[in-house]
């Protein structure tokens, strides 16, 4: 019987003259050569006497019987065409657990970053730390509100936290003192911008096993267009030496370098290579996310240049492993073999309901990017979650309430995409934001071909 309905669950894409088949539902990668490419383009509408017909001027009989067989026995694994039976039954159950907090411990910066999402740390309002009781408070709610779940994960954020660092201080020892009577694990995070860091600061976020996220926008002359103090001059010279030493105290683990790209460094290979070439291991450079008018804004006309950029930077990534000098991008992270867990794949990061954002006075927000929306403000630390429906709305917005990502290959890779960007740019939590959409299938796809040929060194050796 012909279906040619199951055709919508394959992705088929070529890559530097690889061609790679992608089971949606299942996430198993193949690499297939011309001729079963060409057998699956036809594989749902015909019989195989007829795909044989059909092809007879291509390849030969034998060739197209071959890769019919090979695909038929693919689906006959439970590999190939396989369907999700979730897909028009999933409904979140039982009580939301809250398993991570973004700990706005200082709303203040000291840097002017031009792209600050966060206003240069005012977040719409004004200039504030957080005091110790509010940051304990946000701790006692975590634990109950984590329930039965072990695993508790706080990012201490800002603005800048290091110019709170007392209270990050105070957190850390208060949390871990009632971890064990509660039966819970803390796993610390700090994002710096890196210009206080120390080398006592460093000292105690390596002894107290905190993980770090580093900002730093790749090269000079790029970290220094964007990334200023509040006189305008670049931040690079200052805090390259700190974040060097950082990671060499960590032994170059527990950490990401990450950066942002914009309009102005639309080359940002060049800034990954330049941090690669410092010796960083861990690196993140993400798209700038800003209304078109900025200056340094991205725009769908830069779509093709970015796409291009991102082939040249999986060209590099494979080169460098083959060469024995590897490094870790964030977005070529894909575990093909055991992948996320089903909730993660279906809703994302959580936000609203598992992930939330405390701002210094103890305001409770769906994620640091919605603080100081009001309208999003959710309830506080000191009285709870006082609007539950909207910790509903969040948990309801998964893929499947979401058009575009009911029908979109990728939706078990970016899980729905960001809601804040969704709100900002589609102004509703269930329309992705596109030009991320098209970013994410682009840097999945250079993720599955960098899989493959990962799999298939491996498999020469």
């Amino acid at each position: 019987m012909h279906q040619p309905e199951k055709e919508k669950l394959i992705h088929k894409f070529t890559s530097r003259g690889t061609q790679i088949l992608l089971d949606i539902n299942s996430g198993t990668v193949f690499e297939i050569d011309a001729v079963t490419d060409a057998v699956l383009d036809q594989y749902c509408r015909r019989s195989k006497a007829e795909i044989i017909a059909y092809y007879k001027d291509k390849y030969a009989a034998a060739e197209v019987d071959e890769a019919w067989e090979e695909i038929a026995d693919w689906e006959r694994q439970g590999l190939l065409f396989t369907t999700d039976v979730l897909a028009d039954t999933y409904n979140p159950a039982g009580e939301p657990v809250v398993k991570a907090l973004c700990l706005h411990v200082a709303h203040d910066c000291n840097l002017r970053c031009r792209y600050c999402f966060a206003d240069a740390g005012e977040y719409m309002g004004k200039r504030e730390i957080m005091p110790p009781a509010v940051a304990k408070a946000a701790i006692d709610f975590v634990l109950t509100s984590s329930h039965g779940r072990k695993y508790i994960e706080v990012d201490f954020f800002g603005g800048e936290p290091l110019l709170n660092l007392g209270v990050v201080k105070d957190t850390v020892a208060y949390a871990r003192a009632l971890a064990g009577d509660h039966g819970k694990e803390f796993r610390f995070t700090l994002t710096t911008n890196a210009v206080l860091l120390t080398e006592a600061v460093r000292n105690y976020l390596r002894e107290n096993n905190i993980s770090v996220v580093l900002s730093l926008d790749g090269r000079p002359e790029v970290n220094d267009r964007t990334r200023v103090f509040p006189g305008g001059q670049g931040s690079y010279a200052t805090i390259l030496p700190n974040i060097r030493a950082m990671i060499e105290l960590l032994n170059n683990e527990g950490y990401y370098v990450r950066g942002t790209y914009t309009r102005w460094n639309a080359d940002f290979t060049n800034d990954v290579v330049h941090l690669a070439d410092l010796g960083f291991k861990h690196i993140s450079v993400e798209p700038v996310v800003a209304d078109s008018a900025a200056p340094y804004a991205l725009t769908s006309d830069l779509l093709p240049a970015l796409e291009r950029e991102y082939d040249r930077l999986t060209d590099i990534y494979l080169e460098r492993f083959a060469a024995g000098t590897p490094f870790n991008f964030f977005h070529f992270n894909i575990n093909t073999d055991n992948g996320p867990c089903l909730p993660k794949r279906l809703t994302g990061c959580g936000a609203g309901y598992e992930y939330l954002a405390v701002t210094p006075t103890g305001d409770l927000y769906p994620c640091h990017q919605f603080v100081g929306r009001t309208e999003y403000r959710m309830g506080s630390v000191f009285t709870g979650i006082e609007r539950p429906e909207l910790s509903r709305t969040f948990r309801q917005a998964h893929i499947y309430s979401k058009p575009q990502c009911r029908e979109c290959w990728a939706r078990f890779f970016c899980s729905g995409g960001c809601h804040a960007n969704a709100v900002a740019f589609g102004g509703d939590l269930l329309i992705p934001y596109e030009l991320a959409c098209a970013l994410e299938k682009k840097r999945v796809e250079c993720a599955l071909y960098i899989d493959v040929r990962k799999r298939a060194t491996a498999g020469n050796k």
